[in-house]
C-alpha cells in the first residue's frame, strides 16, 4: 500500500517543482483555474445556443416564404409538433432503445478489448511486434466494407450491428492506448523496477493510470464511431429496429418530418453521450491525477 502512495506523491512533487516557474513570474497560486474557465465555457454555451437558434429561425422563414421547397424542408415548428405525435413518438422510441442496446454492448466490449490488447502491445514488445502487422492492415479498412462479409456469416439480426460497430470502435482505443503506455514516463517505470514490482503490479499500479489520459481520448473518439456505424449498420441490414431503420423508413415513405424527428433525436443523443462521457472522464481522471501524465 506504501508503495503507490510513495509513486503518487513523487508525480505530484515532479508537476509541483513544473508549476513553480509561474509562482516565480508572479502568477497566483491559489486562484482556482475552474473559476477563471467557467464563465468562458457558459458564455461559449450560449453563442453555440444562439447560432442553433438563428439557423433554426432562417430555416423557418426560408420554408414559411417558399425560398425552400416545403416538402422536403418542413419548417421546424412542424417537425417539433410531429415529435409529438404518438405513433411517430412509439415508433421512435422503440427504434431508439433498440439501437442504445446494442450501441451500448459493442461500445463497451470494444472498449474493454481496445484497453487491454493495447497495454499489451505497448507494454511487451514482443506482443506489439506479433500484432502490429495485422493492425495496421485491418485499421486502414473503413468499417462499412466489413458489412456485407458480417452478413453472408452472422445474417442481418443483432449479431451482425454488434460485431460490425465492435470492430469500429476497437481500434481506435487500441491505438491511443499503445500511444499512452509508450508516453509514460521513464522515470515511473525504473521506480517501480528498483522497488521489485512484476510486470502485472507494474501495468496496474503505474502503467495503466499514467496511460489514462491516452486511453480516455481513445474512448471518446470511439464513442462517437461507435453510434455512427451503429447506425449505418441499421439503415444497410433493414432488419426493421432501431434509430437507424426508422429514419431510412421514413425517407422511403415520404415522412419527411419522422425523418427529421429522428435526425434530430440523433443529433441529441450523440450531444447527451459526449457531455456524459467528458464528466466521467474528468472524475477518472481526478481520481488518478497524482499518477496519470498531465
Amino acid at each position: 500500500m506504501t508503495a503507490p502512495q510513495t509513486l503518487t506523491g513523487s508525480a505530484q512533487a515532479d508537476r509541483a517543482r513544473g508549476d513553480g516557474g509561474d509562482s516565480g513570474r508572479g502568477r497566483g497560486r491559489g486562484r482556482p483555474r475552474g473559476n477563471r474557465r467557467g464563465p468562458g465555457r457558459f458564455q461559449g454555451l450560449l453563442v453555440g445556443l444562439g447560432v442553433l437558434a438563428l439557423l433554426l429561425f432562417l430555416w423557418e422563414l426560408g420554408s414559411s416564404a417558399g425560398w425552400m421547397d416545403a416538402n422536403y424542408f418542413p419548417r421546424p415548428s412542424q417537425i417539433l409538433l410531429q415529435a409529438a405525435d404518438p405513433v411517430t413518438r412509439e415508433g421512435l422510441t422503440d427504434g431508439l432503445l433498440s439501437t442504445l442496446r446494442r450501441y451500448s454492448l459493442a461500445f463497451v466490449l470494444s472498449g474493454l478489448a481496445g484497453v487491454l490488447v493495447g497495454l499489451l502491445m505497448g507494454y511487451f514488445p514482443w506482443v506489439h511486434a506479433a500484432l502490429e502487422p495485422l493492425t495496421e492492415i485491418l485499421r486502414p479498412i473503413p468499417t462499412p466494407a466489413y458489412i456485407p462479409l458480417a452478413i453472408l456469416v452472422l445474417g442481418i439480426g443483432d449479431e451482425m450491428k454488434i460485431a460490425v460497430t465492435f470492430s469500429a470502435g476497437f481500434f481506435p482505443v487500441l491505438i491511443n492506448t499503445v500511444a499512452g503506455v509508450r508516453s509514460v514516463n521513464p522515470a515511473l517505470r525504473e521506480t517501480a523496477r528498483l522497488l521489485s514490482f512484476n510486470s502485472r503490479e507494474e501495468l496496474r499500479m503505474i502503467v495503466a493510470p499514467a496511460s489514462l489520459p491516452s486511453i480516455m481520448t481513445g474512448l471518446r473518439v470511439s464513442l462517437a464511431v461507435t453510434l455512427l456505424v451503429s447506425v449505418v449498420a441499421e439503415m444497410i441490414a433493414t432488419g426493421g429496429e432501431g434509430i437507424g431503420f426508422f429514419v431510412l423508413e421514413a425517407q422511403r415513405t415520404f415522412r419527411i418530418k419522422d425523418m427529421y424527428v429522428g435526425i434530430g433525436v440523433l443529433g441529441l443523443m450523440g450531444y447527451a453521450l459526449n457531455h456524459l462521457f467528458l464528466v466521467v472522464e474528468r472524475r477518472v481522471l481526478f481520481k488518478f491525477a497524482g499518477v496519470a501524465a498531465p
